[in-house]
């Protein structure tokens, strides 16, 4: 009478009188189930035995519902209440929680709005720039406090995660062709020795750490009025001890697959602003190559469940992720682009909208204005006093913007330089960084009428520059010397100005 299976488990969470009468919902991922009922969900482990993890006993799922619990509470505390065991009573009957012998684990979730799934929300084309802003704050403060885990991650992790993939793919024949994925692993595998040195240095400074892992846009909801990361991995530290750049990349892979390359531009360098962590941007190709491949195997994995037309569709996802793998490692060659203009002449616009259309999922955008809040240690919203506008700070500041575009660019990555660059010597340095990379260079100048500029920094909102309306009239008695670079007025409409960009980064 003790022993249950989890189809008898399954048939309980979803009878009605197990939620009050509540008739509750299903959804299935290849390792858990979950019952949607009421305010609550309830998660259960899959008894499955995958080449990542073993869930075949009770005892391992009831580890994993314990270490679920404890990883998902340090981004959502509100969201997960706990894990809770089924058992049975003494007339023999399945109970939630009760005094006898667990037959099976839950993790007791509180409900929200599927709605709210930015996924969901990618769907509907409901995502902007400011929800992409606000998810990658939560990313980043959830990487700034995790664990760190020197243990773990590096080169050894990588190769452990191509070597997984590739027995993953060995036996999806059926859905995915052998050729292609050894291909794809081969090239991983060149991709991860050139980057040795990198991921050892990252690992060694602290940058591997107990990540979420599966970071993908089902896994994020608006909950409580902000995004909230959830249902992390918990049962791998191989998979969830990573690079933080690597956990970063499957959010940028599945923005870029779902809502298109410009929200994945805006996720990667609004994370460039807040962390700094401008050394992974070099690393791009290998990690979104394996977070797509990873998701390529699991949607082969999932089709095996499936009959048609369900499966054709699953075995069709699997080898666009497949492509899209591949296509990562052939990344489009570094260049440099400088935008140049007074305050308030829209240089921030331009630079993160012409972005998507340098690199994958975008060009590094390097501000000026991030930097100088970076070298003084504070967030991008606090204002700077007179101490972080002086020469010295902003040499520093330009000197910085010079080094960080030459180590990009040195890494095979394109970079945007957004700055003032009021002096000619400012716009020669810039100059002379891509001259030394040996990259294509193109510089724009932006201009605007000098009362639609105060009225654009009088009205700004959450914006990095402490620039005022005092500070431009102050900039308007610079001696800018000889423009050379292409001048575009944007006065008029966004679109003009940004097609005459466009026209000027696309050209030749």
């Amino acid at each position: 009478m003790q022993h249950a299976t989890q189809t008898e488990i399954e048939a309980f969470l979803a009878d009605p009188a197990t939620h009050g009468g509540v008739k509750p919902r299903r959804f299935d991922t290849h390792i858990s189930t979950i019952f949607l009922a009421g305010t609550l969900a309830w998660k259960m482990k899959k008894a499955v035995t995958l080449p990542f993890l073993d869930f075949s006993t009770l005892e391992a799922r009831q580890a994993a519902c314990e270490a679920e619990q404890a990883v998902n509470h340090r981004a959502a505390p509100t969201l997960y209440q706990g894990v809770v065991p089924v058992t049975r009573d003494s007339g023999g009957n399945l109970r939630l929680g009760g005094d006898g012998q667990p037959l099976e684990w839950l993790v007791k979730m509180r409900r929200f709005d599927q709605k709210s799934l930015f996924s969901r929300q990618a769907a509907t084309g409901r995502l902007d720039r400011t929800a992409i802003h606000g998810l990658t704050e939560a990313v980043w403060a959830f990487h700034r406090e995790a664990p760190k885990r020197p243990d773990r991650g590096g080169a050894k992790g990588l190769a452990w995660t191509i070597d997984t993939n590739d027995t993953c793919f060995a036996g999806l024949m059926a859905e995915l062709e052998r050729e292609r994925t050894i291909a794809l692993t081969q090239a991983s595998r060149d991709w991860l020795a050139r980057l040795t040195p990198r991921l050892e240095q990252r690992r060694a400074a602290g940058l591997v750490r107990a990540c979420h892992g599966d970071l993908h846009l089902g896994n994020i909801c608006v909950f409580e009025g902000r995004p909230t990361l959830f249902d992390a991995i918990e049962f791998s530290d191989d998979i969830a001890s990573i690079d933080v750049f690597y956990d970063l990349a499957f959010l940028l892979m599945d923005l870029e697959r779902r809502a298109g390359r410009t929200l994945a531009s805006y996720a990667l360098n609004h994370y460039l602003d807040l962390s700094g962590d401008y050394g992974g941007v070099g690393m791009l190709p290998l990690l979104l190559s394996l977070r797509a491949a990873i998701r390529a195997h699991v949607s082969a994995t999932i089709a095996r469940g499936h009959r048609h037309p369900r499966r054709r569709a699953l075995v069709a996802e699997a080898n666009a992720y497949l492509d899209q793998a591949l296509a990562y490692l052939s990344p489009m060659p570094p260049r440099l682009l400088a935008v140049g203009g007074l305050s308030g002449s829209g240089k921030s616009r331009m630079g993160r909208e012409l972005a998507p259309s340098l690199a994958v999922p975008g060009a590094a955008v390097v501000r000026s204005d991030s930097l100088r809040k970076q070298i003084m240690g504070v967030g991008l919203l606090d204002r700077l006093g007179p101490e972080g506008y002086g020469p010295e700070m902003t040499e520093r500041t330009y000197q910085a913007l010079y080094d960080t575009c030459a180590a990009i660019l040195k890494d095979g990555h394109a970079v945007v330089a957004d700055a003032v660059f009021a002096k000619p010597e400012q716009r020669e340095r810039i100059e002379a960084v891509a001259r030394a990379a040996g990259v294509r260079f193109d510089g724009l100048w932006l201009q605007a009428d000098p009362a639609v500029t105060v009225e654009r920094i009088a009205t700004r909102k959450v914006n990095v520059s402490d620039a005022t309306p005092e500070v431009f009239q102050r900039q308007r008695d610079y001696d800018l010397g000889d423009i050379r670079w292409k001048v575009i007025d944007t006065s008029g409409s966004k679109e003009a100005a940004l097609g005459a960009g466009l026209n000027c980064a696309l050209a030749g």
